[in-house]
C-alpha cells in the first residue's frame, strides 16, 4: 500500500462524520430488517385463508381447498401470470383475472337473483329492482366467509361459480388468437377446472370481508363500482401523509448533503492518490472476462427481439405481419424471455466488471483466479440456457410433473425452474467469493477483513464487496419454499417481491452506489473521504426506502393493512437517495469537464451519469414519487403507467450502469491504443435515451393515462379488456419508432463491444501510461502481471 493511500485511509478513520454515518448505517440496516421480519410474521398471519370446502346451502360441494391449491399449481404451470395478471401482478397484455372474474361473478349472481325473485332477465327489470338486486349481490359477495372450515355460499352465488368455473376451464384449453391467447398445453381437463377454482377463489378474496368487517382481504382492490369496491380510509389518509413526508425528506437530504458531506473536502483530492492511475498489463482473470461482456451484448439483443415481438402483439394480437406465430411462440414465453434476460445480462455485466476491477484494487492476482472465472462463466451459461429451454418446454407441456424443477415456475421475473434458479444462486455465491479473493488475495487477509468488519473499521472496499454478497444472499429468498410451491399466492408473491423489488431497490442500489463512488475515487475525481461519506449516506437512505419500501407492492395482494402506512411512507423515501445520486452526477460531470483532454473514462461516465438520471426519473419520479402513493396506486396498479416505470427504471438505472462498467473495463484494457474511440458508444447512448423518450411520449403515457382514466370511470376489468385496448391501437403501433431507435443503439453497442475486445485476446498486453496521468509503480508489479496458474 502506498503512503498516499495510508494517509487517506487514516484521515477517513479519524473523520467524525464518517463514524456517525457508519454506525447510523448499521443501526438502520438492523432496524429495517427486524421490522421486515415482523412484517413477514404479520403477513403469514393475515394472508387470505382457504376454507376446507365451499358448499351450497344444501351442503353440495362447490370446490375444496385441495382443488384450489392444486389450481394454484396449474396457474403457475400454465404460466398464466405472463399472459394476464393476478391481483395486478404479472403481464398487462391479457385480463387481470381477479378483476375480470370478480365482475363475471357479480353479473352472473345478479342474473341468478333476478331469475329467482322476478322470473325475468336482468335487463327486463326497472331501475328500482336493479338497484335492489345489485345491493343483494354485493351483500352475498361481501359475506362469503373465508376464515371458517366450511364456507356456505348462497345458491345464487354458487350457481354463478359453477357456470363460470366451466367457462374458464374451456377457455384455458382453447386457442383464442383474437385475444392473443394460446391454449394452456400443460393443463388437462381436470387441472384446468382446478385452475378455474383457484382463479375464482382469488377473485372472492378481493370482495370478501376480513373478520373485522372493515375491508376485503385486498383492501378493497380492485376498484370496481359494480361490487362496491372503493378505497379504504387508510388508503386515503396515508397518501397525504406520505406526500408531506417526502417533501420534508427532500429538504433534509439537501441540507445534510451540503452541510455535512461535501463542504470543504472536495478540494482535498490528490490526483497522485488515484488507485486506477495509469494502465497496466491485464491479469489472466481480467482477460477471461471478455466473454462475459460479449454475452451481455448478445443476450441484450435477444431481449430486444422478444420485446419487439411482444410490442407487435399488443397492436395485432392474431399474427405477426400476417404470420400466426402464437402457436409456436406463445405470448407468455416471449414475456418470460423479455423480463428474464435483463436480469441475466445486467447481472452478467456486473459480474464481469467486478471480476475485472477487483485485481486492479488489490494489485495482485489470486492464485488460480483465471480458472475459476472460466468456471463461473460456463456454469452461468449452462444455467441460463437450461432455464430458457426449460421455460419453453414447461409452457408447451413437454416436461410433465417435473415442470417446477426443470420447466417454468410461472412467477413473473422468477420463471426459471427451481433447479436452474438454485444454479443461478450458486453462481452468485461463487461470484462474491471470487471478488473477495481477488480483492484480498494474500494469506491472512481473510481474517484481517473479518476483523475489520467486526471492529467497525469499514472502508469503501469492504462495502463494495459486501454489496456483491448482498446481491447473492437476497436472491435466495425467491426460493421460499425451497422444495415446492406455497399453497397461498399471497405468501408466494410476498417472497417473490423480495427478489423483484428488495433485490433491486436494496441490493442493486447498494452495488450501484458503492461501485459508482469507488470508480470516482479510484480515478482521482473525488477524495476517499467524499466518496465514503456520500456512499454511507446514500446507503442509509437505500436501506430505509429499499427494505420497508417493498411494502407498496403488498397493498393489494392479500397482505395485512399494516403495509399501507409502512409501504407508502418508506417507498417515498426511495426517491431521496436517487436525488442524491443526481446531485452527485451533476458534480461528477463538472469534474470530468475540468479533466477534459486527459480523462480516459469519459464514455463510461456518460453511461454512469445517465444511469443516475434515469434512476431518479424512472425509479423516483415515475415510481416512488408518484405511483407508490396508495390512493394513486389503487387506481393505477396494473396499468401501462407501471410498464413505463419498469422500463425506465430497470434499463435506465441498472442497464446503463452495467454498460458503463463494461466500457470502463474495455477502456482500461485498451490502454494507450490510438484506435480507441468513444464515438460509437456515444451514439448508442443517445439512441438508447431517444428510444426511452419515444416510448414514454408515444406509447406508455398516451395509453397509461387513458387506462388510468378508464379504471376511474369504469373499473379495472374494463381497463384491462380487449375492448379498451382496441381504443389505443394507434398508440400501440407508435411503439415501433422507439423500438427501432433503441434496437439501433443495441446493435451499435454490440458491434462496438465486439471490436473493443482485441486487447483481451493477447497473452500479454503491455500498457503505457495514459496521456496526462503520472506514472505509478505497482507493488509487486511482476507478480500481478499475469496468473500462470489460471492458464
Amino acid at each position: 500500500m502506498s503512503a498516499t493511500r495510508i494517509d487517506t485511509h487514516l484521515m477517513a478513520v479519524q473523520d467524525p462524520v464518517y463514524k456517525i454515518l457508519k454506525w447510523s448505517l448499521l443501526i438502520v440496516a438492523t432496524v429495517t430488517f427486524i421490522a421486515l421480519l415482523w412484517g413477514t410474521y404479520r403477513t403469514y398471519e393475515g394472508a387470505p385463508p382457504i376454507p376446507d370446502k365451499f358448499v351450497t346451502q344444501n351442503s353440495a360441494v362447490i370446490m375444496t381447498s385441495t382443488d384450489i391449491i392444486a389450481g394454484k399449481g396449474g396457474f403457475q404451470r400454465a404460466d398464466l401470470m405472463d399472459y394476464g395478471s393476478l391481483y395486478g401482478m404479472g403481464s398487462y397484455y391479457g385480463e387481470d383475472y381477479t378483476a375480470e372474474y370478480l365482475v363475471q361473478l357479480a353479473q352472473r349472481t345478479e342474473a341468478a337473483i333476478a331469475q329467482r325473485q322476478y322470473g325475468k332477465q336482468l335487463q327486463a327489470l326497472d331501475p328500482a329492482q336493479n338497484y335492489l338486486i345489485k345491493k343483494e349481490m354485493q351483500n352475498q359477495l361481501r359475506n362469503v366467509r373465508l376464515d371458517i372450515s366450511t364456507s356456505v355460499l348462497p345458491d345464487d352465488l354458487a350457481q354463478a361459480i359453477l357456470g363460470l368455473r366451466t367457462e374458464i376451464a374451456h377457455k384455458l384449453l382453447s386457442n383464442n388468437f383474437s385475444k392473443g391467447w394460446t391454449e394452456a398445453r400443460s393443463l388437462t381437463p381436470k387441472t384446468a377446472l382446478q385452475t378455474a377454482d383457484f382463479l375464482i377463489y382469488s377473485s372472492l378474496t378481493t370482495v370478501s370481508r376480513r373478520p373485522d368487517g372493515t375491508s376485503s382481504y385486498t383492501n378493497n382492490w380492485p376498484y370496481e363500482p359494480l361490487v362496491g369496491n372503493t378505497p379504504t380510509t387508510a388508503t386515503f389518509i396515508w397518501t397525504w401523509v406520505s406526500f408531506m413526508f417526502v417533501f420534508l425528506g427532500f429538504g433534509a437530504v439537501i441540507f445534510i448533503y451540503h452541510r455535512y458531506l461535501s463542504t470543504g473536502i472536495k478540494e482535498s483530492v490528490d490526483p497522485a492518490s488515484a488507485i486506477f492511475r495509469g494502465f497496466h498489463a491485464l491479469t489472466q482473470s481480467q482477460r477471461k472476462t471478455a466473454k462475459y461482456f460479449l454475452i451481455v451484448a448478445l443476450v441484450f439483443l435477444v431481449q430486444i427481439g422478444a420485446g419487439i415481438l411482444m410490442a407487435h402483439d399488443y397492436a395485432d394480437r392474431s399474427s405477426f405481419y400476417g404470420i400466426n406465430i402464437n402457436g409456436l411462440l406463445p405470448f407468455a414465453f416471449l414475456r418470460d424471455v423479455h423480463i428474464q434476460t435483463p436480469v441475466v445480462w445486467i447481472g452478467v455485466s456486473w459480474i464481469g466488471a467486478a471480476l475485472f476491477l477487483a485485481p486492479m484494487i488489490s494489485r495482485r492476482e489470486a492464485r488460480g483466479q483465471g480458472r475459476l472465472v472460466d468456471l463461473l462463466f460456463w456454469a452461468t451459461l449452462i444455467v441460463v440456457a437450461g432455464g430458457l429451454i426449460g421455460d419453453y418446454a414447461g409452457i408447451m407441456g413437454w416436461v410433465g410433473r417435473s415442470w417446477f424443477w426443470i420447466g417454468n415456475q410461472g412467477l413473473s421475473y422468477l420463471q426459471f425452474g427451481r433447479l436452474w434458479q438454485m444454479g443461478f444462486f450458486a453462481g452468485l455465491l461463487l461470484w462474491t467469493l471470487l471478488v473477495f479473493r481477488a480483492m484480498w488475495p494474500e494469506k491472512g487477509q481473510f481474517t484481517e477483513t473479518l476483523r475489520a468488519f467486526g471492529s467497525g473499521n469499514i472502508r469503501l472496499e469492504h462495502l463494495l464487496w459486501a454489496s456483491t454478497a448482498n446481491v447473492a444472499i437476497l436472491y435466495a429468498f425467491g426460493m421460499i419454499p425451497l422444495m415446492g410451491i406455497d399453497k397461498s399466492f399471497t405468501i408466494q408473491d410476498f417472497w417473490r417481491w423480495w427478489v423483484v423489488h428488495l433485490w433491486v431497490e436494496q441490493s442493486f442500489e447498494f452495488f450501484a452506489a458503492c461501485v459508482s463512488a469507488y470508480l470516482l475515487m479510484a480515478t482521482g475525481l473525488v477524495s476517499r473521504l467524499t466518496a465514503e461519506r456520500t456512499v454511507l449516506f446514500e446507503l442509509i437512505l437505500v436501506f430505509l426506502g429499499g427494505v420497508l419500501g417493498t411494502g407498496h407492492h403488498w397493498y393489494w395482494a392479500g397482505e395485512p393493512k399494516m403495509w399501507i402506512p409502512l409501504g407508502s411512507m418508506f417507498s417515498f423515501i426511495e426517491v431521496l437517495p436517487l436525488l442524491l445520486m443526481v446531485i452527485e452526477a451533476i458534480e461528477q460531470r463538472q469534474i470530468i469537464r475540468r479533466e477534459k483532454g486527459r480523462f480516459p473514462y469519459s464514455l463510461a461516465y456518460v453511461y454512469i451519469i445517465g444511469a443516475a438520471f434515469w434512476n431518479f426519473v424512472g425509479a423516483g419520479v415515475f415510481g416512488g414519487g408518484t405511483l407508490n402513493a396508495p390512493l394513486v396506486n389503487y387506481y393505477e396498479h396494473a396499468t401501462f403507467l407501471t410498464l413505463n416505470h419498469a422500463h425506465t427504471a430497470l434499463f435506465g438505472a441498472f442497464g446503463l450502469l452495467g454498460i458503463g462498467l463494461i466500457y470502463f473495463c474495455l477502456r482500461y484494457a485498451a490502454g494507450e491504443d490510438a484506435r480507441w474511440s468513444d464515438r460509437m458508444g456515444l451514439w448508442a447512448f443517445w439512441l438508447y435515451n431517444a428510444g426511452l423518450v419515444l416510448w414514454i411520449v408515444l406509447n406508455f403515457f398516451p395509453i397509461g393515462w387513458a387506462q388510468l382514466a378508464a379504471v376511474y370511470e369504469h373499473g379495472l376489468a374494463y381497463a384491462r379488456s380487449v375492448a379498451f385496448y382496441n381504443t389505443t391501437l394507434l398508440w400501440q403501433w407508435l411503439r415501433f419508432p422507439g423500438d427501432v431507435v433503441f434496437a439501433a443503439g443495441a446493435l451499435l453497442m454490440a458491434w462496438d463491444i465486439f471490436t473493443k475486445l482485441r486487447p483481451f485476446t493477447k497473452d500479454f498486453v503491455a500498457h503505457k501510461h495514459a496521456p496526462g496521468i503520472t506514472s505509478r509503480t505497482h507493488p509487486a508489479e511482476t507478480a500481478a502481471a499475469h496468473d500462470t496458474t489460471g492458464q
